[in-house]
């Protein structure tokens, strides 16, 4: 079971989610520090830097971390722990739901003075339960980025096509720019080996 939120601090929306981890790129892993959360995940865009989430989103991600804390959600000044989920380190000797890290430059953390309910119960609205297949989810996902650097390639090599034709295109014309001038006829007219012994006393 996954629940999805919604949150329309940035355009195009972003997602979050609790529940189940998805393991791919462009995914956030939030928690409460030193205390029993829930792991809430967000889903950048790709491109995005983690370190640069805009501040509107990191903070919904922060109070919903902190709302689906039990024990975080009754305290004021709560720090949430923020790192790419590629950065979860998890070994059998941890409790469940404890993680290390592989980086620590890679772990940011937020301070969150107090619950913001109308935060909290903006998100709340956009809440859906789904029981997807994680797998396929993936692979779909990962199929849709494939098909777009394909269509990439395909726009690139396209260019580059284009690009070598005008390319060869300019080398024939500066390669034969004096094709009509150098014609037998106009050369004929010029040259002296064909003209009348004479024609020096024209000009006298």
């Amino acid at each position: 079971m996954v629940y999805y939120f919604s949150s329309n601090t940035v355009t195009p929306a972003a997602f979050i989610y609790v529940g189940k981890d998805k393991v791919e790129r462009y995914v956030i892993d939030f928690h409460v520090d030193k205390l029993s959360s829930a792991h809430i995940y967000l889903r950048m865009n790709e491109g995005s830097g983690w370190d640069a989430i805009p501040p509107e989103l990191l903070t919904d991600c922060a109070q919903l971390t902190k709302a689906n804390s039990i024990e975080g959600n009754k305290k004021d000044n709560q720090t949430i722990i923020y790192t790419p989920w590629s950065n979860l380190k998890k070994d059998g000797s941890m409790a469940v739901g404890q993680v290390g890290f592989h980086d620590q430059k890679k772990v940011k953390k937020i301070l969150v003075p107090q619950r913001e309910n109308p935060i909290v119960n903006r998100l709340n609205k956009t809440k859906l339960e789904k029981f997807p297949d994680l797998r396929q989810e993936k692979e779909a996902h990962l199929k849709e980025i494939r098909e777009r650097d394909r269509g990439a390639q395909r726009e690139r090599q396209k260019e580059e096509a284009r690009i070598a034709k005008e390319r060869r295109e300019k080398a024939w014309q500066r390669d034969h720019a004096y094709d009509e001038v150098f014609t037998e006829e106009n050369l004929a007219q010029t040259s002296n080996e064909d003209r009348n012994p004479d024609f020096e006393e024209d000009f006298m």
